[in-house]
C-alpha cells in the first residue's frame, strides 16, 4: 500500500470573490477539504501578466474577456498543499459551470456564473508547478 505524498497546487481566488468578501469563505472551503495555504497574497494583476498566465487560451474566442475579468479586481493568488492537493482542489472548486457543480463545492455555493466561477485551480500537477512559479518566489512559499 502506497501512501501519496503531500505535494501542491496552485489556486486563485477570482475578481467576482473578492468583489463579494469572499476570500475567506473561499479558503475556509479549502481547508476543510484538507488543503493548507502555505503561500497567499492579494493582487492586481496586470494585464500582462492576464494575457501570460492565460496564454493555452489566446486563440479561444473568450480569451479578451477572460483577461478582462481577472484584471477587473483584485485577485488572490495562494498555493495549496495537502495529500492529492490538485484533485483535492479540483475536487471541492466543483464544475466549471456552477449549475453542474455538486452541492458543497465552491463554485456551487458561491460562483455567480460560468465566467464569474470564482476560482481557477490547476488542471495538472505539471501545470500546478508552473502556476506557482508565476505568481511566487521559492522563498514566499512558508509552508
Amino acid at each position: 500500500m502506497s501512501v501519496m505524498a503531500a505535494n501542491r497546487t496552485f489556486s486563485i481566488i477570482k475578481p467576482d470573490a473578492t468583489r463579494r468578501n469572499l476570500t475567506g469563505a473561499v479558503t475556509r472551503m479549502l481547508e476543510e477539504a484538507g488543503l493548507r495555504v502555505v503561500a497567499s497574497k492579494r493582487i492586481l494583476m496586470s494585464r500582462e501578466q492576464a494575457e501570460g498566465f492565460y496564454a493555452v487560451h489566446r486563440e479561444r474566442p473568450f480569451f479578451d474577456d477572460l483577461v478582462s475579468f481577472m484584471i477587473s479586481g483584485p485577485v488572490v493568488v495562494q498555493v495549496l498543499e495537502g495529500d492529492n492537493a490538485m484533485q483535492r482542489n479540483r475536487d471541492v472548486m466543483g464544475a466549471t459551470n456552477p449549475a453542474n457543480a455538486e452541492p458543497g463545492t465552491i463554485r456551487k455555493e458561491l460562483a455567480e456564473s460560468i465566467e464569474a466561477n470564482t476560482v481557477h485551480g490547476s488542471d495538472s500537477d505539471e501545470n500546478a508547478a508552473t502556476e506557482i512559479a508565476y505568481f511566487f518566489q521559492p522563498d514566499e512559499i512558508v509552508g
